[in-house]
């Protein structure tokens, strides 16, 4: 994990042209990588309290950045690439397993055991017995948290956006049934205004009536 992020951190400083303000904004990668230096490089087992709580901490920082990564999975329209997503988390952890817990023979139960512990049932017949896989398996379980709540929620937000989008269909025909009649009321007010308003030739005749000399009788 430290080489992987190093090697990211590396290249992205490389190629940005604010190193500065890239790092600034990428302040969890580095502290995931200064944390995974010394996970790597600090104790052995068993581990004293501080550090267990240390590695907690990391672990749990690890996981709000996966999720954070999965966010942009938090779409309707993205709702199988984050079951593709969440399928292939689950398959890392259950190979995880087989690496670090005694207890798991096979793939398959390392699958069942990545499972329990993303889904939070715990029904005991495998459970984590190294302290390495106790921490792999809270790394599961926070992450298990965030697959399932993203998975529910662009579920929801699919259902949502079907409604969402009948409704924004019926509001635009009303819209354009308001339009026609908008402008359906202005041609007849047009037309009111020009029956109400006197011709030019009216006019005309009317002036040149006032314009007419009297006579000397009056007339």
């Amino acid at each position: 994990m430290f080489a992987g992020f190093a090697l990211c951190l590396l290249w992205m400083l490389h190629t940005s042209r604010k190193p500065k303000a890239w790092l600034a904004h990428n302040r969890l990668d580095v502290t995931i990588m200064i944390g995974a230096a010394f996970s790597a490089g600090w104790g052995a087992p068993p581990w004293q309290t501080v550090e267990w709580v240390l590695r907690l901490l990391f672990v749990g920082l690890v996981a709000i950045r996966i999720v954070l990564s999965l966010k942009v999975f938090f779409a309707p329209n993205r709702l199988i690439g984050l079951l593709i997503a969440g399928a292939g988390v689950l398959a890392m952890a259950g190979a995880g397993f087989l690496w670090l817990e005694p207890r798991v023979h096979n793939y398959a139960d390392g699958l069942w055991l990545a499972f329990e512990s993303s889904a939070t049932v715990g029904y005991g017949d495998i459970a984590p017995t190294t302290p390495a896989s106790r921490v792999f398996a809270v790394f599961v379980v926070l992450l298990g948290y965030g697959m399932l709540s993203l998975v529910f929620a662009s579920i929801a937000a699919a259902f949502i956006g079907k409604e969402e989008r009948a409704l924004r269909h019926e509001m635009h025909r009303d819209i354009k049934h308001l339009n026609a009649e908008i402008v359906q009321l202005r041609a007849e007010l047009r037309a009111l205004r020009e029956s109400l308003t006197p011709s030019s030739d009216a006019i005309t005749d009317a002036e040149a009536l006032h314009s007419v000399p009297r006579d000397q009788h009056g007339l």
